[in-house]
């Protein structure tokens, strides 16, 4: 739990230090995204299927999340990305709000909360070659249970 917290709270000053940093590329690059489920990891029970459709949308970019989780259960969310270091709202069960910021060309800091208090941190980064999309996941959920999840993309 020690390295968790050390962990978000690394995230978060690292992100607060990034105000000058803008997207100069979409991350994710715009198009469809398939997880390759073997290639991924997973602290719990991985989905059976992701779908990740990615539009540009504004000043920012629209995350259409398709999954099917190991039961069968479906769930669709929309996630908009701003890329401006700031908390938006989102409709999420373990988070409500969160802040997105280009790291480099290739890399992106994303910070989640939940009632203001820091739940997740994703790094994402896309491959040299523009066809694999990983994010690390770490973080919390309400009840405590530990989220280290590392899941890999392809560009469809």
């Amino acid at each position: 739990m020690d390295r968790l917290l050390a962990t978000l709270c690394s995230a978060v000053l690292f992100a607060s230090a990034l105000p000058g940093i803008a997207f100069s590329e979409s991350i994710p690059p715009v198009g469809t995204w398939k997880l390759n489920i073997t290639k991924s990891t997973f602290n719990g029970p991985p989905p059976m299927s992701q779908i990740v459709a990615v539009q540009a949308e504004g000043q920012g970019l629209r995350l259409t999340i398709e999954n099917v989780d190991a039961e069968g259960n479906t769930a669709k969310a929309v996630i908009i990305n701003f890329g401006d270091g700031k908390f938006h709202p989102v409709r999420a069960p373990l988070y409500d709000a969160q802040a997105d910021k280009a790291v480099n060309d290739s890399t992106a800091w994303i910070i989640r909360t939940k009632a203001g208090k820091v739940v997740q941190t994703l790094i994402s980064e896309v491959s040299a070659d523009g066809k694999t999309w990983t994010v690390t996941t770490a973080g919390v959920t309400p009840d405590g249970q530990q989220i280290n999840n590392v899941l890999v993309r392809e560009k469809q």
